[in-house]
């Protein structure tokens, strides 16, 4: 279904190599992220109440090319049991020359998504990598960060492991968490229909091109698959308002300049370019600022209502999830969970 070579090749040239360090430079910034890294869980379990069992999930400090081949891991994974779903859907299979050829089109596409993003990512928590996740920190990344933002990298470096550590947190203190998003997926795996997809979808697609408003998967989803894309975004508005309340609730009392930080990283936020904002609108990415915003709002002020134990009630099980209207409204999900 896609030729990964490809968009390994691809998105690594898109990437490029980042902000030019010397090998020392790279080896210090590389044992750094790894230190923090290894430091944030205690702080991240002390702050949370949240215990992650030893020895699962590994640290990676990554360069944009490891990561754009990482995520094309994941991707594969992932699209696995999409191309079965399709391929038991159609009712002619397609030729030898025509699979090559939508093969090396999907390659070239993601290819070029995850050079875009391999740019903008300074760490990520992938949850589908078996058997139980592995944390990646960009370190080209959050170099280039630090460096325009003029910032002092040690503080930056450990605040970045601090929200990234939190999501590791997440997923290994809460085993069934991992297996939930991927029955959502399977199950919006399960709406698929190839003829919509590919016909009714491309007229969708060119629509949001051209128009202000929605992302790519906006454009090609149906009524069903909203509704089960919707719950996703629940849960990952929590993860991630979580993971930014985690990250400044620790920050004072180890990271002197973390005000500092947070002030000049919310500014960089809002200053992209007009075709930046189009490629994140398209990505979806504006949608995973919000969900930082939404997200960290709902938990501070579940904590400020009833304080951090009564709030991961969240984490017992799936039904204690919040939805996208109880992100908005967290008075709804205390009274219904508690």
């Amino acid at each position: 279904m896609v030729d990964w070579e490809l968009a390994c090749r691809l998105g690594a040239r898109i990437a490029g190599d980042g902000p030019e360090v010397t090998a020392q430079e790279a080896s210090d910034v590389v044992a750094e992220l790894r230190a923090h890294a290894r430091r944030s869980t205690g702080l991240v379990a002390e702050h949370t109440g949240l215990e992650a069992p030893a020895g699962t999930a590994p640290v990676l400090v990554v360069d944009r090319p490891g990561w754009v081949r990482a995520n094309a891991e994941g991707f594969a994974g992932l699209i696995g049991p999409v191309a079965e779903a399709l391929a038991r859907k159609q009712t002619k299979p397609p030729g030898a020359w025509s699979t090559a050829v939508s093969a090396k089109v999907a390659g070239t596409e993601l290819g070029g998504m995850l050079g875009f993003l391999s740019s903008k990512v300074l760490g990520q928590f992938d949850p589908f990598f078996e058997p139980h996740g592995r944390l990646l920190l960009v370190a080209p990344n959050v170099v280039h960060v630090e460096r325009e933002m003029d910032v002092d990298p040690t503080d930056f470096r450990l605040w970045v492991c601090l929200h990234e550590e939190t999501h590791r947190v997440q997923f290994t203190a809460v085993p069934w968490l991992r297996q939930h998003l991927f029955g959502e997926i399977e199950h919006l795996v399960g709406t698929f229909d190839t003829h919509s997809l590919l016909d009714e979808g491309l007229r969708r697609v060119g629509q949001a091109v051209r128009s202000r408003e929605g992302s790519l998967l906006d454009a090609v989803s149906n009524e069903e698959q909203k509704a089960i894309i919707d719950r996703v975004t629940g849960v990952m508005s929590l993860l991630e308002g979580h993971a930014d309340v985690v990250m400044d609730g620790v920050g004072p009392g180890v990271i002197p300049t973390v005000r500092e930080i947070r002030t000049k990283f919310n500014k960089r936020r809002k200053g992209a370019g007009s075709l930046d904002r189009m490629l994140r609108r398209l990505l979806g990415l504006d949608a995973k600022m919000a969900q930082y915003r939404d997200g960290a709002r709902f938990v501070r002020r579940v904590v400020h209502k009833v304080g951090m134990d009564e709030f991961n009630a969240v984490w017992a099980e799936p039904a204690h999830l919040p939805s996208t209207a109880e992100i908005a409204d967290p008075q709804a999900w205390i009274a219904r969970v508690l």
